[in-house]
C-alpha cells in the first residue's frame, strides 16, 4: 500500500505541474487548494499554488526549476496523505477528472524485413505510420 501512495504522490505532483500551463488550471487550482488546505484558508493555499504556477510558467525549459516546483507539490501532497489517508480518494478523483486522457491501449505493429540472396550496402531507413 505504501508503494501505491508513493506512486499517487508522484503522479499527482507531476500531473498538477503539467496542468499549470493549461486552461484547466483555474478550476483545478481552487479544488486542489480546498484539498491541500484542509484546516487553512483556501484563498491562502490558492495563492501559494499560484506562486508555484508562476515559477513553472517562467521556467521556460529550465527542468531543474520545474523539478523543484514538482518536489514542492510532492511534499505537500505527501503531508496531506499522511495527515488524512482518506484524501487519497479525493486526489484520485481530481486527477481522473483533470488529467489528460491516456490511450487505453497501444496498437503494436510488427514489421519483418527479410533480405534474401543479396547483400545490402548503404543505409536503410524504415518508417511507419501510427493509426
Amino acid at each position: 500500500m505504501e508503494a501505491e501512495i508513493a506512486q499517487l504522490v508522484t503522479t499527482g505532483a507531476t500531473t498538477v505541474v503539467g496542468l499549470m500551463a493549461t486552461e484547466a488550471w483555474t478550476q483545478l487550482r481552487s479544488r486542489l487548494a480546498g484539498l491541500l488546505g484542509r484546516g487553512r484558508d483556501a484563498e491562502e493555499v490558492s495563492a501559494e499554488l499560484e506562486e508555484i504556477r508562476v515559477e513553472v510558467v517562467r521556467a521556460d525549459g529550465d527542468e531543474e526549476l520545474v523539478g523543484d516546483q514538482t518536489a514542492e507539490l510532492r511534499n505537500r501532497i505527501r503531508r496531506l496523505l499522511r495527515q488524512d489517508p482518506r484524501a487519497a480518494g479525493e486526489l484520485r478523483e481530481l486527477l481522473a477528472e483533470f488529467a489528460p486522457r491516456q490511450p487505453q491501449s497501444v496498437e503494436v505493429n510488427h514489421i519483418v524485413n527479410t533480405v534474401s540472396h543479396s547483400t545490402v550496402q548503404g543505409s536503410v531507413i524504415q518508417t511507419g505510420l501510427r493509426k
